[in-house]
């Protein structure tokens, strides 16, 4: 919304909320998410033509486009718990407009939702009203991190509404909204059910090729052969290309692991098993690369980790983000709870409490649950700090930071023998090791420090 006021001056954007203390940070010099790129967009148009507010009646009553950009978390509970989509707040949402709005409105699905979705909406809004809605689907394709770019300059705009004379209608007064800045024939247009499936399929299709490239790492560890190397060699085939080739310990975040999960269960339910199975070991191999990475750990700190302080460098999900939705770090944590490790946790932009959030949701890790779990994680305010005494490093993030430390310091306080796992193949691996870190990183081949001789033996 903020990148529509900017580019778009003549028209006012109204973002309101229920929670106070959500406008309140909006409107405050401290935004509630980090985004490079973001504050300076809101400086620049808040009190201009972008507002917020709490007040939810006179923001429907104003608008003639009114966007629903609210959470569809994956059910809990019930018919579809583990893979269906929660729409219960776009049926609210909609059941809000129709008891408020005095006119005619276009209204907007921004949420990612299942397909049909809109069909559901589109009655709620007919059977509660007497005015007329035109319901489109406009699915986000941005990243978090480069999400105000990925606004800036789109590859596509998707927008999709019924085949109607107001429905055509519709769509284009939405397009004409992104025309002020986006090339028409970056401006796709289809119908309502294409445009709800094609974010779904779309990050369905990127899981997919992090879970690939992340299946092979496990055979290069047992080949020696190198990821890298092979990313390399592969993306230069333009049938293949070389983005989202890059191997971790997995993907995280608000949208893959959800999205392919609502596609596993749309699958299902059309009775298609060997489509749901197909897309569903997407999410297993991800699992298995966390799990893989956790197991690795221990076994090479002599099978025991009991007791032991290992650093965690990051637990965003990714760089250039505050959100910890699914973050590979979570689940891997887990796994080195359940030892009974000592875990030192920094990250530059996620506090204590929104990890153990994160915790609670994801993992139901609790005080409760995991007995001493206040004195299990610690955090700390800078990686020395976490590294201080620490038997490992575990690199969960690729925040840029932690590519410029000063290792020599980082090896000095560690307790020794220092082990550094590096979950993003993100550091200089040789220079660490003639420190004296014992190296291990995702799909590597691996430099053991002692090697057998012809003679048949032990050599360091």
């Amino acid at each position: 919304m903020a990148v529509i006021a900017l580019k778009c001056p003549r028209v006012k954007v109204t973002v309101v909320d229920l929670s106070e203390a959500q406008i309140n940070a909006w409107n405050s010099d401290k935004l509630p998410i980090y985004e490079p790129g973001l504050e300076d967009v809101i400086h620049q148009v808040r009190g201009r033509n972008l507002f917020f507010s709490t007040d939810i009646d006179q923001g429907i009553i104003e608008a003639d486009i009114i966007f629903v950009s609210v959470n569809t978390p994956t059910k809990t509970t019930g018919i579809g718990a583990g893979r269906a989509a929660n729409i219960k707040n776009c049926e609210l949402c909609a059941r809000k407009i129709a008891e408020v709005a005095t006119s005619d409105k276009i209204v907007v699905e921004k949420s990612t939702v299942p397909v049909r979705t809109a069909e559901s909406i589109k009655r709620v809004l007919a059977s509660a009203s007497v005015h007329n809605f035109q319901v489109l689907s406009n699915p986000e394709f941005l990243a978090e991190g480069t999400a105000i770019d990925d606004l800036l300059n789109p590859s596509r705009v998707l927008i999709g509404g019924e085949q109607t004379p107001r429905g055509l209608e519709a769509i284009a007064t939405l397009a004409s909204v992104y025309a002020q800045w986006v090339p028409s024939e970056k401006i796709i247009t289809t119908n309502l059910w294409s445009s709800e499936l094609s974010k779904l399929v779309a990050n369905a299709f990127l899981a997919q090729r992090v879970s690939s490239i992340n299946s092979i790492t496990a055979l290069c560890e047992q080949t020696d052969a190198d990821i890298d190397e092979i990313a390399r060699a592969i993306g230069s085939d333009v049938r293949i290309g070389n983005k989202f080739l890059k191997a971790s310990v997995g993907y995280g975040g608000s949208c893959f692991q959800k999205d392919i999960l609502n596609l596993v269960y749309i699958c299902e339910s059309f009775g298609l098993k060997e489509v749901a199975e197909y897309w569903h070991q997407v999410v297993l191999m991800n699992d298995y690369q966390k799990r893989r990475f956790a197991h690795k750990m221990v076994d090479r700190m002599f099978n025991t980790i009991t007791g032991k302080r290992i650093a965690i460098f990051g637990f965003a999900f990714k760089k250039d983000t505050g959100d910890t939705r699914e973050s590979a770090a979570c689940y891997v944590m887990r796994d080195l709870l359940e030892e009974r490790a000592i875990l030192a946790v920094y990250d530059p932009q996620v506090l204590r409490a929104q990890m153990l959030l994160e915790f609670q949701y994801s993992c139901n890790i609790t005080p409760t649950t995991v007995p001493g779990l206040d004195s299990l994680i610690i955090t700390s305010a800078s990686a020395i700090e976490a590294a201080t005494g620490a038997h490992a490093i575990a690199v969960m993030t690729e925040w840029d930071e932690f590519t410029t430390l000063d290792y020599h310091e980082i090896y000095r306080v560690m307790s020794k023998p220092a082990f550094i796992f590096d979950g993003r193949n993100i550091l200089p691996h040789d220079e660490l090791r003639q420190i004296g870190f014992e190296v291990y990183a995702i799909g590597k081949p691996h430099h053991d420090l002692f090697v057998r001789s012809p003679s048949g033996r032990f050599e360091g």
